[in-house]
């Protein structure tokens, strides 16, 4: 939590609240309460703000990759890997804004809490037909932003004569049509096989709610 919470914060203070994980965790902070001082109507302004900002290690160095200000209730965090930094810098500050208040957790699951986690794959789910014939899933980290540097597999298997079908009632990934390496897109792939799928395109961007379906029991 911010310092002195819930009471008001002091102005003109830095914290920094550093995370360090083992071998594959993942750290993972929910937000339970927000508020903090700011004078612009837009919480995506952060700067010159009183403000709390995540970082994580990328290529061996702390890279500042999100930012949050005002009294919205931020998404959840995630790291790419076992560190995670977040700092609280207060510039201003005010007798009404109480700071912020979060759970962390040290997470080997991304934030995934169905299905099956299969250990040979750094992130991988298994949902079986019968154990359930439905039920939901999601990217890393949902509804916070998934974490970069990270490929999931989910293995949906059914009886005979069963087919896997899948509805997305939200996509938002970050890529450009054809979403393949020359344009840096991050992307979903279906398959109806262990392999790559030719059948299937990949799928990336903002898309209106769709439905995706196997030819045989396993996808």
């Amino acid at each position: 939590m911010s310092p002195s919470y819930p009471s008001p914060y002091p102005a003109k203070t830095t914290c920094r609240y550093e995370f360090q994980g083992r071998g594959k965790e993942r750290v993972q902070v929910v937000f339970q309460d927000f508020n903090l001082f700011h004078v612009s109507d837009s919480p995506k302004e952060c700067d010159n703000q009183d403000s709390l900002i995540a970082f994580v290690q990328i290529d061996g160095r702390m890279e500042k990759i999100d930012s949050f200000c005002g009294t919205s209730l931020p998404k959840p965090v995630m790291s790419n890997g076992p560190r995670l930094k977040l700092e609280f810098q207060s510039l201003i500050a005010s007798r009404y804004s109480r700071g912020f208040k979060a759970i962390y957790s040290f997470t080997e699951n991304f934030g995934i809490r169905t299905g099956i986690q299969l250990p040979d794959y750094p992130c991988a789910f298994l949902f079986n037909s019968n154990s359930s014939r439905n039920g939901y899933f999601h990217s890393p980290n949902y509804p916070g932003f998934y974490p970069r540097d990270t490929e999931c597999h989910y293995f949906f298997h059914g009886n005979l004569r069963e087919k896997v079908h899948l509805h997305f009632n939200y996509f938002d990934v970050e890529g450009v049509l054809p979403c393949e390496a020359i344009s840096a897109s991050d992307y979903v792939e279906f398959s109806n096989i262990m392999a790559r799928d030719r059948k299937y395109s990949r799928h990336c961007g903002q898309l209106k709610e769709f439905d995706i379906e196997s030819d045989r029991k396993f996808f």
